[in-house]
C-alpha cells in the first residue's frame, strides 16, 4: 500500500505510524525511524518483530503480549510475556486455559473469547467495568445488572456495540454530557440522532471519531474535532476536503488513521507481470491436469476424440 498523495510524510508521527496497520511497507524501509513499542502493537508487523526481537525490551514484550497475531512468539517466550496483557488477548485462550493460577481476571474480563473462563469464575471479579465493555458477555451482564452500579460501569457499558438494548432500557441513567463511550459506539447513531440537542462540545469530540457518524458529521462540520475526525477511518473525504483545518496536531494522529494509505495498483501490476506471478499463475491454470476444466473457464478445449 502507498500514502495518499494529497498527505505530506514529513507531517506524520513515526511513533503512531508504528502503529498503523497499513503502514507496514513504509516501515519495513524506515525501521531506523520505528518505535518499537508502539509497533508490539500492530497486528500486521509480526515478521518485522520477529527478525528484530533483541530491540524488544521489558514494555515492548508487555505490550507484544496483547496482540493477537504474535502467539508463536508468545508460546516462545512465556518468561517474557505480561499475563495481563496475555490475559486480555483473544488468541491466548489454550495458554491461559493450562495457566489459570497466572490469569489477571481484570484482564480476563476484557477478552471476548473468555466468556466460558469468567462465567465460571464471577467471584474472582474485583471489578465490572472491563466487563461491561465486553461485547460477548451481554449474557452475563444482563443478569447481574445489580454489579453495574458505577459511573465507570456504565461508561464502559455505553461503549458495548452489543449493549445497546440495555442502554435503551436504562436511558434514564445515561449522562449523556458524561457517558463519552455512547459517542464512540458504532451501533448507537439512531439513539444520538434523537439527542442531538443534548450533545455539548465534548459530545461532538468523542463523536468525531465515530466511523459510523459521517452523515451526521457532514451536516456538523462546525462542531467536529478534526483532531478526533483526522482518526476516524471512513473521514478522508471530509479531511482532504479541509486540509486548511488541518496542523501538525491533526497530522499526529492522522498517522493512526489506517484510510490514509490505499492500494499501490502499479505496485501490483509491476509484481504481477514482473515478480514471477504472472508466470506461476499461467503454469498452474495450463497445466494438462486442468484442461477439462476450460471449457468452465472460457476456452475451447479439444475434445478427446478429436
Amino acid at each position: 500500500m502507498k500514502l495518499r498523495e494529497w498527505i505530506p510524510l514529513e507531517e506524520l508521527d513515526w511513533e503512531l505510524l508504528s502503529r498503523n496497520p497499513n503502514a507496514i511497507h513504509l516501515l519495513e524501509k524506515n525501521l531506523d525511524k520505528v518505535e518499537w513499542n508502539w509497533l508490539s502493537r500492530n497486528p500486521n508487523a509480526i515478521h518485522i518483530l520477529e527478525q528484530n526481537l533483541d530491540k524488544l525490551g521489558k514494555v515492548d514484550w508487555w505490550i507484544l503480549s496483547c496482540n493477537p497475531n504474535a502467539i508463536h512468539l508468545l508460546e516462545k517466550n512465556l518468561d517474557k510475556v505480561s499475563w495481563w496483557g496475555l490475559s486480555c488477548n483473544p488468541n491466548a485462550i489454550h495458554l491461559l486455559e493450562k495457566n489459570l493460577e497466572k490469569v489477571s481476571w481484570s484482564g480476563l474480563s476484557r477478552n471476548p473469547n473468555a466468556i466460558h473462563l469468567l462465567e465460571n469464575n464471577l467471584d474472582k471479579l474485583t471489578t465490572w467495568v472491563w466487563l461491561s465493555e465486553n461485547p460477548n458477555a451481554i449474557h452475563i451482564l444482563e443478569n447481574n445488572l445489580d454489579k453495574i452500579t458505577t459511573e465507570e460501569c456504565w461508561n464502559a457499558l455505553s461503549l458495548n456495540p452489543n449493549a445497546i438494548h440495555l442502554l435503551e432500557k436504562n436511558w434514564d441513567k445515561v449522562f449523556m454530557e458524561y457517558w463519552y463511550g455512547l459517542y464512540e459506539n458504532p451501533n448507537a447513531i439512531h439513539l444520538l440522532e434523537k439527542n442531538l440537542d443534548k450533545m455539548t462540545t465534548r459530545c461532538w469530540y468523542e463523536l468525531s471519531r465515530n466511523p459510523n457518524a459521517i452523515h451526521l458529521l457532514e451536516k456538523n462540520l462546525d462542531k467536529v474535532s478534526w483532531y478526533q475526525l483526522s482518526r476516524n477511518p471512513n473521514a478522508i473525504h471530509l479531511l482532504e476536503k479541509n486540509l486548511d483545518k488541518m496542523t501538525t496536531r491533526y497530522g499526529r494522529d492522522l498517522s493512526l488513521n489506517p484510510n490514509i494509505f490505499t492500494y499501490d495498483y502499479q505496485a501490483m501490476k509491476d509484481r504481477m507481470f514482473h515478480g514471477g506471478i504472472k508466470e506461476d499463475l499461467m503454469k498452474n491454470r495450463f497445466h494438462p491436469q486442468n484442461i477439462d476444466k476450460f471449457n468452465g473457464w472460457g476456452f475451447d478445449a479439444c475434445d478427446e476424440d478429436e
